[in-house]
Formats: structure tokens, C-alpha cells, sequence
């Protein structure tokens, strides 16, 4: 039973994912209306993101009408089930408007608030990172894996941009970036997380994100063979501070958080 019901979940989430990136791709690079929501940075939002939400949404609630779901745009249905699907139909929303293709939807499954599968999927790119329900981590079907091994004072580290930082939270990022070799801003944060899961970077780090940020990059990695925590260690679950770390390296990713030294 076990079995059959990670099969249908993998199912499930490339349904949604290739649902999800039709619609979003219909809109992509064409003139589009834009609202600014009502958020501490007056986050961008489209009629892409509601519709794909939407679409993804119905395609649930049919599949496992018992279980919860959490979306970005569209709130929360049954959000305390066992089995609740975290939503967010376009991560990088800016990026998208901009042409920038580096967007990508997040498709996320928690089992009793904690993340245990998790799909990336990046339409433009036409690539997608599915890990969790008991099987390790592919990208299109792949076996991937972290970058593993390297010192701190040789790793980078990827970050959407200082623009997002709380004071207290830039000096901390500070503190971890003096010990390493790079650090770089840009592109969005799913497909940093991405980048950590197929070894092609080693560290992203990232403050405050919500919980349809995180819900499905947090098996991705681990999955793949690494480490993902909140600032201060702590496993990432509903209800975390969004303060998310992660490494290929669990070694690199113990020094990361020293560096840090958040108490936030």
C-alpha cells in the first residue's frame, strides 16, 4: 500500500507539474497585466500564477479529495489534514515577467506538517527536480546528487539578493560569506536549491521565506544527499522562521551555521 501510494504521488506531482507549466508558459514573455500585493515587499502577482495555482488546485482535490492544500495565491483547504500539498505556482514571479527563465513552480507534500516530497519544476528550462516519498533525487529522470566534500573557504554560496536582508539578518549572511570563497545573488530562489541538489553549487541561503518557499526544496536536497535546516539547525516544518540553509556538504553545512551565528 505504501508503495502504491509514493507511485501516486510521483504521478500526481508530474500531472501537476506539467498542468502547471502549460498554463504558466502560455503567458510567458507576453504582455501581462501585474499587481503588486499586499505584502512587506509588494510582491508581484499574475493572472499566470492564479490560473496555474488554480489548475493544480482541481487536479488535487479530485486525485485525494482527503487531503490538505496550501497555495501562495489561492489560502489554505484543510490545511491540519495529514497529508497536505504546499502550492507555489510560480517562485520567482519578478523573473517571470522579466522573460528571465529561471522561474519555477514548487510542488510540496507534507505529511503531518513536516516536508516529505517535494517537486522543482522549471517550465522554461525544461527541467524538474523530483525527490522525497522514500526514492532518491532525479532531475528529467536522473539520478542526482550533491556536490560533496569541499572546504568552506572553497565553497559559494547563492542568494536571491542583500535587498531581502533584515539588518541583523545581512550581518549574519556577512559573516558566513567572509568565510567562504563567493558569494552570489540573482536568478530565484528555487532554482538555488536546485543548483544545491545537482551538485552545481555548493550552498544557498536564503531568510524568511513561507512555507510554499521551502515545503518542497527541503526533500529535493535531502534526497540527494544533503543538508537543509533553519539558521540555527533546526529542522525545517510548518511553522518554521523560513530562515533556510543548505549545503551539499553536512560537514561544510555544520561550519556554515557557526559562521552564521544567528539567534534569531
Amino acid at each position: 500500500m505504501a508503495v502504491d501510494f509514493n507511485a501516486a504521488c510521483v504521478a500526481l506531482a508530474h500531472r501537476l507539474a506539467d498542468t502547471s507549466g502549460e498554463i504558466v508558459l502560455g503567458y510567458f514573455r507576453k504582455p501581462l497585466a501585474v499587481e503588486d500585493k499586499a505584502d512587506a515587499i509588494s510582491s508581484p502577482v499574475t493572472i499566470a500564477d492564479r490560473d496555474s495555482e488554480a489548475a493544480m488546485r482541481d487536479i488535487i482535490r479530485a486525485t485525494f479529495p482527503d487531503h490538505g492544500v496550501i497555495g501562495e495565491e489561492h489560502g489554505s483547504h484543510n490545511p491540519d489534514a495529514e497529508w497536505t500539498w504546499v502550492l507555489d505556482p510560480i517562485d520567482g514571479t519578478q523573473s517571470f515577467i522579466n522573460g528571465v527563465p529561471l522561474f519555477g513552480t514548487l510542488i510540496g507534500l507534507l505529511h503531518m506538517g513536516v516536508p516529505w516530497f517535494g517537486c522543482i519544476n522549471h517550465p522554461a528550462l525544461n527541467q524538474r527536480w523530483i525527490g522525497g516519498a522514500n526514492l532518491p533525487t532525479t532531475m528529467n529522470g536522473e539520478p542526482c546528487r550533491v556536490r560533496a566534500g569541499s572546504a568552506l573557504a572553497q565553497a559559494t554560496v547563492y542568494a536571491t539578493g542583500a535587498e531581502y536582508l533584515a539588518p541583523d539578518e545581512a550581518a549574519a549572511f556577512d559573516r558566513l560569506a567572509a568565510k567562504l570563497k563567493k558569494r552570489r545573488y540573482g536568478g530565484t530562489d528555487c532554482f538555488h536549491y536546485a543548483m544545491v541538489a545537482s551538485g552545481w553549487t555548493d550552498m544557498a541561503c536564503e531568510a524568511r521565506l513561507a512555507l510554499h518557499d521551502f515545503a518542497a526544496v527541503v526533500p529535493v536536497i535531502q534526497n540527494a544527499g544533503g543538508t537543509v535546516t533553519d539558521w540555527t539547525g533546526r529542522a525545517l516544518v510548518k511553522g518554521s522562521s523560513g530562515h533556510i540553509l543548505a549545503a551539499g556538504d553536512a560537514p561544510m553545512h555544520a561550519a556554515a551555521l557557526k559562521a552564521l551565528a544567528w539567534t534569531g
